[in-house]
């Protein structure tokens, strides 16, 4: 099974992957494209009906004036950032062709715990990666330093949401290759009445 095997709906979750983003090129994702991307994203469970994430679409044309900002605020923030540093911060946010910013948009003081509208968030970026691999595209979730700025998070939104990733989508530019993954013997277990921490 290759990664282009998009044949059925198992193969499709089968061969999703994360891809480099420095390594996509055109085409990416069109506007139509991306709200569609971002329509199937918001079918993520939500317990409570609260939306609690939001989806900012960086145009390509505005992505050197966030590459801009973001630097300004890396040397605001790390005075002891160097000229390699803040060309890394700006080659991040203007690699690959297509650029989402999700927040987590959980609503404090809710009857529905903040951790389960921390969750959807979480699982509102993996159905971006879905929705992308399923139209043809490679998708990749990053965080960094940024993500965790709050001067970051104030140019797309407003606390006390958080930036929950930066979903870059484009296509491979490159043969993408399958990372090791984790044998279920060591994942997955079966629950019994001793079952616990000693196991």
């Amino acid at each position: 099974m290759t990664f282009n095997d998009r044949a059925t709906p198992l193969s499709l979750l089968q061969t999703r992957r994360s891809g480099k983003p420095r390594d996509m090129v055109a085409p990416g994702p069109s506007l139509e494209q991306l709200h569609a991307i971002v329509a199937i994203a918001a079918r993520t469970p939500d317990h409570g009906k609260l939306a609690p994430w939001r989806f900012v679409i960086v145009p390509d044309e505005a992505r050197p004036a966030l590459a801009l900002r973001l630097v300004e605020i890396q040397r605001a923030e790390k005075p002891d950032c160097n000229a390699r540093d803040e060309e890394a911060t700006a080659q991040f946010v203007t690699q690959a062709p297509a650029l989402i910013v999700v927040l987590s948009a959980a609503v404090p003081g809710h009857k529905i715990p903040e951790w389960e509208q921390q969750l959807s968030a979480g699982a509102a970026c993996m159905n971006l990666l879905h929705a992308a691999h399923a139209m043809g595209f490679v998708g990749s979730w990053l965080t960094g330093w940024a993500a965790y700025s709050e001067q970051v998070r104030d140019l797309f939104g407003a606390a006390p949401q958080r930036i929950a990733g930066f979903v870059f989508i484009g296509t491979p530019g490159r043969e993408l290759e399958e990372r090791p993954r984790g044998k279920l013997s060591e994942i997955v277990h079966e629950w019994n009445p001793g079952y616990g921490p000693d196991r």
